[in-house]
């Protein structure tokens, strides 16, 4: 599997440029060992934060900002996820080191943070060109991924600090209404209204409370892979939405990512769980029940059904966004079938009452 295609990056959109002058100044002005002209790049991947590769000297970089036209600071906090970053460092080492947070919004237009750049394979809405990836490889793959979150699930909240990052007690409830407000907020008249579905969240609400550090966007394209061993997860990208909660709501959102061969095709850019190999999503919960013990893997019906809920959720306020104007980017206006994908997932998934094999 040696020489894999690394994931790269591409010329920087229309509209979405950084000031380089101004960036590379401060930079300069932030690490001494930041020398040489500055060049700028973006990675094309993701939905939501925009993420740039920068090259100063022998060094890469990567920035990250706030998407242009969002107005959700708690979801595009720059100094929190910068925070985290620096928190998990010492316990979770599957992470980008942190470098520099800038809050003042006169140097790019927005606060934005650095980081190192971890080179590997990022495996997003296909196969890298001239890659292939055989069924026996993508088992291991997926069974590493899911070790990885348990890992992290793992992680002690009051050592590393990280219990001061969020507030567990109550946390599934407010995600439930949380979500269920900025759904109906981004709705436009072409989305579903996913009603049913709100409803029943909010009527079976379990009452067992866990309490752990969670991602929230645990998903392959948020994955740096080693590309002499695909197998192995060199770094988790992407902590945006990370706080302290409900490892099960972090599961649950990791498996309405994951999809099966016969689920909608508008999710399958989502990840390439779908393809031979990998575990279903049946065998993803029994896989990490095996890792963390404590679970009974009939119990994810609802975090399952939240998880769909919560990326029809994503993928509407971002459709909502382009709708908008505020981006050109023409994935964003798919997303619209994502949201309808969405719907149907969580109502088969309530009729049939289980979360794998739905069609």
């Amino acid at each position: 599997m040696s020489n894999q295609p690394l994931d790269s990056s591409v010329p920087v959109r229309s509209g979405e440029e950084l000031p380089i002058e101004a960036l590379a100044s401060f930079l300069k002005s932030q690490r001494a060992d930041l020398r040489g002209t500055l060049t700028v790049e973006q990675f094309p991947g993701g939905f939501s934060n925009l993420t740039y590769l920068l090259k100063m000297g022998d060094q890469e970089l990567v920035l990250r900002r706030p998407p242009f036209g969002a107005a959700i600071k708690t979801a595009h906090d720059m100094e929190r996820e910068y925070r985290v970053l620096s928190a998990l460092q010492p316990h979770f080492p599957k992470i980008p080191e942190p470098l520099v947070h800038c809050d003042d919004p006169t140097i790019i237009g927005a606060p934005f943070y650095v980081m190192t750049r971890v080179r590997g394979v990022i495996l997003r809405n296909r196969l890298p060109k001239g890659m292939t990836i055989e069924p026996a490889t993508f088992r291991g793959l997926s069974e590493a991924s899911i070790a990885c979150l348990a890992d992290l699930h793992s992680v002690d909240l009051a050592t590393s600090g990280l219990i001061q990052m969020g507030k567990p007690e109550g946390y599934v409830e407010r995600q439930v209404r949380g979500w269920t407000k900025r759904y109906q907020a981004a709705r436009t008249e072409d989305a579903p209204s996913l009603k049913i579905v709100s409803d029943w969240l909010a009527a079976n609400m379990p009452s067992t409370q866990r309490a752990c550090f969670i991602h929230n966007d645990f998903k392959y394209d948020n994955l740096v892979l080693n590309p002499d061993q695909i197998t192995d997860v060199l770094a988790v990208l992407d902590w945006e939405m990370a706080t302290v909660g409900d490892p099960l709501m972090d599961l649950g959102t990791s498996l309405a990512y994951w999809g099966e061969l016969k689920d909608p095709d508008a999710l399958k850019p989502f990840s390439l769980t779908w393809m031979p190999g990998n575990m279903n999503r049946q065998e993803v919960v029994e896989h990490y029940v095996k890792l963390r013990g404590g679970v009974e893997p009939g119990e994810l019906l609802y975090y399952y059904v939240f998880g769909v809920y919560k990326i029809a959720g994503i993928a509407q306020q971002i459709y909502h966004r382009f709708r908008a104007g505020y981006t050109k980017d023409p994935r964003f206006g798919a997303l619209i079938y994502a949201v309808k994908a969405c719907e149907l997932m969580a109502t088969k998934a309530l009729e049939k009452d289980r979360i794998s094999q739905l069609f």
